[in-house]
């Protein structure tokens, strides 16, 4: 085996310009100063491993070089004869996959054209991005401070799990909403997602499955925490920004949970759902909070819903996803397997790095209420009729007895709060909302 900086000089080569192999095989023969019977053979190996349309991690390229048994063949045959002959110093260009050659995204091909196009310093760049993770071992009496680039707030949720909110300070999120607005924006998600999309909502998410014979409800669970820093920093890779540049942006975007954070004390919390959190936030991944995150989930997640689908098409079904919200409806032959069909979709999901809220999954016939996100579904779209009776009881008790009357959950704003749920119902059922509007209008505020 030859010296760290011999396979290094290899994969610099490899990666440095144009990801065909006439361009990668002419770019080695270049470096090693002979054209070696051998190196053709060797970049088909290197094009069977990795995908040929997106630039691998130097890393990655560097440990298949020292393991490929070809190379370690020649290395025997040819002895001290293969050498470094030229180094190539060029640095590395934007190489987007072939995809993502229409994608109007900025061109970035150096840490330093980041940090200024970001206006901060390389040494800010790097302590935002904070790749190490030093900032999440801060102990307690510094992880709230100055250091630490989030807010943190710890919700339990329904049946006992707990959900970590991790909100970016000002700064922060200032250049996350940058990289959203020029970067993450600019990229195309599939068609079947509707959450956090213009022009997509709940009522365009729920209305294909209007009049199906059968609605399959599906929930991820930990959609955001899923999602992992190494993830995010290969779809910046797939957009074609150098490693450098694409490591420092997903950690930007991303994000480790202080461990100091689960040690304070007045949690009254369940212990083993409080280690389960620790566990799960602790690694690298999406926080939920941060203004890129939606955005670069539904990103993310293009693979799965390319593969369900297909999965749902060959069955003759209809699938679409709202965040960690997924829903498949079809006729009678889609009704025969679809408990079989559940199964191979969660399969799926666990093969893509997500995991099924098995206890949420509904399978709803046409006898009962079939209900996504809030909306029901069975012969057109409507708020359940519960829900609306809640609703219009709150605005007329509003009218007669005043609002403050029935801010029960303290809202700081109820006006505004009621104010969206009567725009909820005005989208899914105009006839309906419009009668609450009437109300909410006559409400002495």
């Amino acid at each position: 085996m030859r010296s760290p900086a011999f396979y290094e000089a290899l994969a610099n080569s490899i990666l440095a310009g144009k990801m065909a192999p006439e361009a990668m095989a002419a770019r080695l023969t270049h470096t090693l100063g002979h054209n070696w019977r051998w190196i053709n053979t060797l970049v088909r190996r290197y094009g069977k491993v990795f995908d040929a349309d997106t630039r691998p991690r130097r890393r990655a390229v560097v440990l298949f070089l020292k393991r490929d048994e070809g190379l370690a063949r020649a290395f025997r045959l040819h002895g001290n004869q293969i050498r470094i002959a030229q180094w190539i110093s060029e640095p590395h260009r934007m190489q987007p996959a072939h995809a993502a050659r229409a994608w109007s995204i900025p061109a970035i091909e150096s840490v330093g054209a980041l940090a200024e196009w970001l206006r901060i310093t390389p040494s800010e760049l790097a302590w935002f991005a904070d790749l190490k993770r030093n900032l999440a071992r801060l102990g307690p009496e510094r992880y709230a401070g100055p250091l630490s680039h989030y807010h943190y707030r710890i919700l339990a949720k329904e049946g006992g799990a707990i959900r970590l909110i991790e909100a970016p300070k000002e700064r922060l999120k200032r250049i996350q909403k940058q990289i959203l607005a020029e970067i993450i924006e600019k990229i195309p998600v599939h068609p079947a997602v509707h959450g956090f999309r213009r022009g997509r909502s709940v009522r365009t998410f729920a209305a294909p499955h209007v009049g199906q014979q059968v609605v399959l409800r599906m929930d991820l669970r930990d959609f955001f925490p899923s999602i992992s820093t190494p993830r995010v920093q290969a779809m910046f890779r797939t957009a074609g920004y150098p490693e450098s540049v694409a490591n420092l942006l997903g950690g930007l975007c991303t994000t480790a949970a202080p461990r100091a954070l689960w040690q304070e004390k007045g949690w009254s919390l369940d212990p083993l759902r409080m280690a389960d959190a620790r566990h799960l936030y602790a690694w690298p991944h999406l926080p939920q909070g941060a203004p890129s995150s939606p955005s670069l989930a539904n990103i993310c997640a293009f693979r799965v819903d390319c593969r369900l689908t297909g999965l749902a098409e060959g069955c003759g079904a209809v699938y679409t996803r709202y965040a960690d919200d997924l829903a498949f409806s079809g006729g009678e032959n889609f009704e025969h397997g679809v408990e079989r069909f559940a199964i191979h979709a969660a399969a799926i999901l666990l093969e893509e790095g997500f995991a099924v809220h098995h206890r949420k999954t509904r399978i709803m016939r046409q006898g009962v209420r079939q209900y996504l996100a809030g909306v029901v579904t069975n012969r057109r779209l409507n708020v359940p009729r519960p829900d609306y009776d809640r609703l219009k009881a709150i605005l007329t008790n509003c009218i007669r007895q005043g609002p403050a009357s029935q801010n029960h959950e303290a809202h700081a704003d109820f006006r505004a709060s009621l104010a969206g749920r009567v725009s909820f119902v005005e989208m899914i059922n105009p006839d309906r909302g419009a009668r609450l509007r009437r109300l909410f209008d006559q409400i002495t505020w």
